[in-house]
């Protein structure tokens, strides 16, 4: 008899959770199912992939030999150096160049902020295929080309930019520098706007110099900011791959090969997906390291 009072009892509340929050879970279930099928999922396969000479007809468990001949590859580690020199070349030029854009602009009157805002972020929604082709036009080899056809008005000889080893790289990099700034400036102006101006005020009160209040005003409300441009620059600049794709393929001599391009070349050009897929995770650990890095040491005085 208290077993079925028990099992009515949980069955009556098993009902009323059901109605009170059933719609609730049945709307979350939606991207969970998408989370598990289209990222744990492939994500654990890739992992399980990594230990085998993977062939769809004959797959081979291999243990950590793809571990073992990537460390012993001279490309990746070229690859490895490329990305890391792309990263610490691009990443903090990017933020000095975005935080003086946005310090500039904000200055401003909202109708010419809305202009500046507009008109730079507008590289961020164009495609990168297109960027890429208006640059591989900009670095034309001939006189043709608009920096080739700039230097020649001060009699210097066209350069072969993506050409060449000693040029290629940081051809990539000038590009980065001068086109991926629109979503870091949304982001700092709309952290400066909400710095509270009763601290300017009070600091105005105090006879404070400019240099003042941005040393102990602004840039440490901007911190938060900051260090999330940071973070997010360098998991992007370690991913960096369209732009060698199309306008490099990795070349000259692996000068430009980077470490998302060398995974697409080594599964879909020699299609050995188990040492790709050793080396996509071999990129994951270096992002989570240098991610976990950043926090550590760079966000014990950011002020939230």
């Amino acid at each position: 008899m208290r077993t079925t009072v028990a099992s009515r009892s949980s069955s009556s509340a098993f009902m009323r959770f059901c109605r009170d929050y059933g719609w609730a879970y049945l709307f979350i279930l939606a991207p969970v199912l998408l989370f598990l099928v289209f990222t744990l999922y492939p994500v654990i396969s890739a992992l399980i992939m990594s230990f085998q000479h993977y062939n769809p007809m004959n797959t081979t468990w291999i243990g950590l030999n793809n571990y073992k001949t990537l460390f012993q590859d001279d490309v990746f580690w070229k690859s490895m150096r490329n990305t890391v020199i792309f990263t610490i070349g691009t990443v903090p030029v990017n933020i000095v160049i975005t935080f003086v854009l946005s310090y500039f602009i904000f200055q401003m009157k909202n109708s010419w902020q809305t202009l500046f805002k507009a008109t730079l972020y507008l590289p961020t929604v164009a495609s990168g295929v297109t960027l890429s082709i208006v640059w591989i036009a900009i670095y034309d080899p001939t006189s043709t080309g608009l920096i080739n056809r700039f230097l020649g008005l001060f009699g210097i000889d066209p350069v072969i930019w993506l050409g060449q080893s000693s040029t290629a790289l940081f051809s990539l990099m000038l590009m980065n520098w001068l086109g991926s700034h629109g979503a870091g400036i949304i982001l700092y102006l709309a952290a400066m706007g909400g710095i509270p101006k009763s601290l300017y005020e009070a600091a105005d009160i105090d006879h404070a110099s400019g240099w003042t209040k941005f040393a102990r005003i602004t840039w440490p409300l901007l911190k938060p900011t900051t260090l999330y441009l940071l973070v997010t620059g360098v998991i992007t600049s370690f991913q960096v791959f369209i732009s060698v794709y199309l306008m490099t393929h990795g070349g000259p001599n692996f000068a430009t090969t980077t470490i998302a391009y060398l995974i697409y070349d080594t599964a879909f050009k020699f299609y050995d997906f188990g040492l790709a897929s050793a080396q996509s995770f071999v990129l994951a650990i270096m992002i989570i390291i240098v991610s976990v890095i950043q926090f550590k040491f760079l966000s014990s005085d950011v002020e939230y």
